[in-house]
């Protein structure tokens, strides 16, 4: 029996390298890879399935799962995970802490985001700012007329409404139309400076640190899809590729250990590398549902609490079921 031949779509990180450069295979499958943009991938993924395998958006997997017309199957790969304290950036002459956001405007590019959905539940429960606080306003971050990729509709009391026609977030916050823009990406005038634009949190690593010692959570940001009607014909393949991933990112940790010559373009990676395993473990970017559990279901409350998804969908719901357990020597 031949292989398969796939397309799969992810982003150019480390952790996929191994996968991407072939050191690393997935049984059963000749791959055709493409390294895309998040942004890309998601939007052809859920807009017209144009991938086999991809990277796929927690937030907008969510939606479309609770919906029931999901087109891929997820698998605990979470290829990406980031703290979001660094993704909420305001007007500092005017937002000098967290509850200072209440009754203003912030510019987010997509309200469904899985970064939106993180740093509103940082907002939420940590400084008592409900998303009903704030007046959103949706839009491109650099690009005029982004579209949100999945409809959703927003509980009452929260309001959104789209950007003046032609104009930016980024655009907005620099001079001064809104208070706060939350996104993935800063706005690219940060890299210029902005006497009148920073973090919300002066120090969001020391904020996220602190964050993760008192929940315990490394918020998953995206996971692994696999087109739905190829799982159901080929009932072997979730386990195949969630076990490359594994290897991959297994594969790139140990090389990010070889400090006889680092393989980032970075200084302190070994002092880096020593204190986050001093906080997080051995294991801090962990894949598979139980290591993950207590952020999956985090995620899952506030997503439905948001508005995003029609009902609280359960961890259970959101992966292969070939994927729960795994063989031991």
């Amino acid at each position: 029996m031949s292989n398969l031949n796939l397309s799969v779509a992810v982003g150019d990180y480390d952790r996929n390298r191994p996968l991407i450069n072939g050191a690393v295979c997935i049984d059963g499958v000749d791959p055709v890879f493409m390294t895309l943009s998040p942004e890309e991938i998601f939007f052809r993924a859920f807009r017209s399935v144009d991938f086999d395998i991809c990277e796929l958006s927690l937030s907008s997997f969510t939606v479309k799962t609770a919906l029931g017309d999901c087109p891929y199957v997820g698998i605990p790969a979470f290829v990406s995970k980031a703290f979001r304290h660094t993704s909420i950036y305001v007007r500092t002459d005017r937002i000098k802490e967290p509850k200072d956001l209440k009754g203003r405007k912030v510019g987010v590019p997509e309200y469904q985001l899985t970064a939106n959905v993180w740093a509103r539940a940082i907002l939420e429960d940590d400084y008592g700012v409900t998303p009903a606080d704030i007046h959103w306003i949706r839009g491109g971050i650099e690009e005029a007329g982004r579209p949100e990729k999945i409809t959703v509709k927003l509980p009452p009391g929260v309001r959104l409404d789209n950007a003046p026609e032609g104009a930016t977030i980024s655009a907005l916050l620099d001079r001064g139309d809104i208070d706060g823009f939350i996104a993935p990406r800063p706005p690219s005038f940060i890299e210029r400076g902005h006497p009148n634009v920073g973090w919300l949190f002066r120090d969001p690593t020391a904020a996220a640190k602190d964050w993760y010692k008192r929940t315990g959570i490394f918020p998953i940001m995206h996971l692994i899809g696999i087109r739905r009607t190829l799982a159901e014909k080929h009932p072997w393949l979730p386990v195949a590729v969630f076990k490359a991933f594994e290897q991959s990112k297994t594969a790139a940790l140990a090389a990010l250990s070889d400090t006889s010559a680092t393989k980032v373009t970075l200084p302190f990676i070994e002092e880096t590398l020593k204190s986050v395993r001093e906080l997080m473990g051995r294991d801090f970017w962990s894949y598979g549902v139980e290591p993950n559990r207590k952020g999956l279901e985090a995620f899952l409350h506030h997503h439905h609490s948001q508005g995003l998804s029609p009902r609280l969908m359960k961890v259970e719901e959101m992966f292969h079921p070939s994927v729960y357990e795994t063989f031991k020597l």
